[in-house]
């Protein structure tokens, strides 16, 4: 392991100004960072730890969603009954990934800056455009059967590894940071994340030293809220394809619908074409592998994961029918 320095943060404001510098890095749980340290495909000189910061909350907001802090660990926010009961597609997604261990210690904030499970990203033998800008994307034509299938570009084919991500999403999250300087914004979970572009090593527009403080959920959608989630085994196991849906009916129609997939893209990749082919349509599969095609339509696969465009229709078919209890 490279040597680094170590700052245990007392205060966000001290944490953010320790960690301006570029090669810094901010741990909570540390799930996915100590590994990538190991392997020496994060080298930070300086960790800032967060794991004194009081942000591990999950509270109310007079909206009537709640605020859940970016130390609440995984397993926390999947067991809160306001969670279960108001947004179970949320705690339904936490639970389909990792395993009871990890759940325990990876947090809210870490959950949405994962890096991706890319075989070549996390082999330094081989080259990667995310590890070494410029070097190539050997996924394009090797084994590619865990990568994207939309939404990337020429230059990397690597998907998001999120569950929790993907339920985020179709609940219109949002992620409240705090800066350096000491200035907030909040941003869209959807606007999170960079496309790759011919810049994949940059994979979300946080700034250096910028902080995720918390992630805030609207008032729960109406419908009824479905996680499925396609793997090799039936735990511990990334998703070949998952799926998060939040559909309403009114006299067997489609009144409302949110469709996003996991697994396919750089990101939770949410479907504004199957949402609009879903509202006002009849609850049939006819109308669900409708919103399939058109959710798919632009999809590509790269050889190994052509499968995925197939699967993720049918995932969708199945959420949905699940969800609105056609048959």
């Amino acid at each position: 392991m490279t040597p680094f320095r170590y700052d245990r943060a007392d205060s966000v404001a001290s944490a953010c100004a320790s960690a301006r510098e570029p090669t810094a890095k901010f741990i909570a749980g540390g799930t996915n960072l100590l590994d990538l340290m190991k392997l020496q495909i994060e080298t930070p000189t300086l960790l800032v730890d967060i794991g004194r910061l009081s942000l591990a909350e999950i509270e109310e907001t007079a909206e009537g969603g709640l605020r859940i802090g970016a130390r609440v660990t995984n397993s926390a926010v999947a067991a809160d009954m306001r969670v279960r009961r108001r947004y179970p597609v949320l705690s339904q997604a936490i639970l389909a990934g990792a395993s009871t261990q990890l759940r325990n210690k990876a947090t809210t904030g870490g959950n949405l800056l994962q890096r991706t499970r890319c075989p070549y990203f996390y082999d330094t033998t081989k080259p990667c455009n995310k590890r070494i800008p410029g070097s190539g994307c050997p996924a394009l034509g090797g084994l590619n059967r865990m990568n994207a299938v939309i939404g990337v570009s020429e230059d990397c084919i690597a998907a998001h590894g999120s569950d929790m991500a993907v339920a985020m999403a179709a609940l219109d999250a949002r992620v409240e940071t705090i800066a350096a300087n000491g200035a907030t914004r909040t941003i869209p979970i959807d606007a999170l994340y960079r496309p790759p572009g011919t810049t994949p090593h940059i994979e979300t527009v946080l700034a250096p030293g910028e902080l995720i403080q918390s992630v805030t959920l609207p008032p729960p959608p109406p419908g009824r809220q479905l996680y499925r989630k396609v793997r090799d085994r039936a735990s511990f196991a990334f998703a070949l394809v998952s799926v998060a849906v939040v559909v309403a009916c009114e006299d067997d129609r489609v009144s409302a619908a949110r469709v996003v997939f996991g697994g396919i893209s750089y990101k939770p990749w949410r479907s504004p074409e199957a949402e609009a082919v879903l509202i006002g349509a009849a609850a049939t599969r006819a109308s669900f592998d409708a919103a399939g095609r058109a959710a798919l339509a632009h999809a590509r696969g790269y050889g190994h994961n052509d499968f995925k465009v197939p699967l993720a229709r049918r995932a969708l078919r199945a959420a949905l029918a699940d969800a609105t209890g056609a048959v």
